[in-house]
This record gives structure tokens, sequence and C-alpha cells, in this order.
């Protein structure tokens, strides 16, 4: 009976309710280095950041506050952390402003890699010019296709081809530089039978057995 009744007391004990704990982000609560050569200069709604590769601001919501504990480190906070809404901002705009640092000092660069069998890539003019908000150049690729496909080059876009089977794409803007990357990688996607297709950076696929009658 003893025993019986030291065994329901452990029981009652146990709780599998959570304990209470303030939320937090653990992207946005880490503080972002500030280089010498990069100036920022925060307004109530965006802050600007320009360095050597140019200048570009980020858009600030009203809960957002930014600190400077010192001269070269920004931190950023919410006014109430216990708002999802509030808390899913937080990380992404310290990713944003910390993207934008990077791509003001040294740049975004993505290689492409053109897989499979006569696929081609060549830099050349662009007979159009800058038609179209075209930057005077395209890429001309070979992916299998009965044409060739031709894709004009965005002026804020560098590109370059080491060699006919791999591009490299530079920006300052990671989000700009990953839509053109996959702009180019929708006109032959990788296929899981051969492998071939566009691949951008480390992309990988896993092959699957062709199935034999």
């Amino acid at each position: 009976m003893t025993l019986r009744t030291s065994l329901q007391q452990a029981i009652r004990q146990f709780s599998s309710t959570a304990r209470a704990c303030g939320h937090t982000s653990h992207i946005g609560k880490t503080p972002i280095p500030i280089p010498p050569n990069v100036t920022l200069t925060p307004s109530p709604t965006s802050i600007a950041v320009r360095g050597p590769l140019g200048s570009t601001s980020v858009h600030l919501e009203p809960y957002m506050q930014l600190a400077f504990p010192q001269p070269n480190i920004l931190t950023i906070s919410v006014d109430n952390a216990e708002e999802k809404k509030q808390r899913a901002m937080w990380g992404l705009t310290r990713t944003l402003i910390n993207n934008a640092v990077v791509g003001m000092t040294e740049g975004f660069t993505v290689p492409i890699y053109l897989v499979g069998v006569g696929y081609r890539a060549a830099l050349e003019d662009d007979p159009r010019g800058t038609i179209d908000g075209g930057g005077g150049k395209r890429l001309t690729m070979k992916l299998g296709h009965s044409h060739n496909v031709y894709v004009p080059v965005p002026p804020y876009i560098k590109a370059e081809v080491p060699s006919p089977t791999k591009i490299v794409l530079s920006c300052t803007d990671k989000h700009l530089l990953g839509l053109f990357a996959a702009k180019l990688r929708k006109w032959r996607p990788p296929e899981p039978y051969k492998g071939k297709g566009v691949f951008v950076g480390d992309e990988t696929i896993r092959l699957k057995a062709v199935k034999k009658k």
C-alpha cells in the first residue's frame, strides 16, 4: 500500500506542460559586425547602407529598434517578442541588413554549371542594346533545344563565362542574384535520370534508377 501511494505521488508530480519562458529570435538577436568602410544611416522607416560597391536601404517596421553598443556593432530588437509576426520580422530584418552590409562590401557570387552533352554557354553583346532594361550583354546557351536560348543580362548583374559549361554571376543584391540564377535554371532544370540540366551553386540531385521492362 505504501509503495502504491509513493508511485501515485511521483506520477502526480510529473507534468508535460511546457514551462513559461520568453520568446526570442536566435537569428535576430545576433549582433551584426559593421566594417570600417560601411556607413549606416537609420531613419524611422528604413536604414541606409553605403559601402565601396554602392548604397542600398532596408525597410524597417515601426516596432524595430536599432542600437549600437559599440561603434562597429549593430543590434536589433523588437517591442514585443511574444508576438509571432514581430518575432519573424526580427530575424528577417537582421538577415536583410547583414546581406546589405556584405553586398556593399564584398558582393555575392554564384556559379552555374551546364551539365549535359553539347551544353554550352557564351557571353556576347546584345543586339538590342539596353532595350527592355537590359545591360547590353546577353547569355547564349545551348541546352538541348532545337534553338539557342538567349537571356539578356540585367545591368545590376555581372556575368562571366570562364569555361563553356560554367557561368559566374555577381551582384550586390543577394535576392536579385537568386532571381536571375533561377531564371537561367528554369530553361533546363536538373532531371533525376541522367543528371543533366542547369545546376546553381553546389546543387546536387539524386539519380533515379530507370525501370527496365
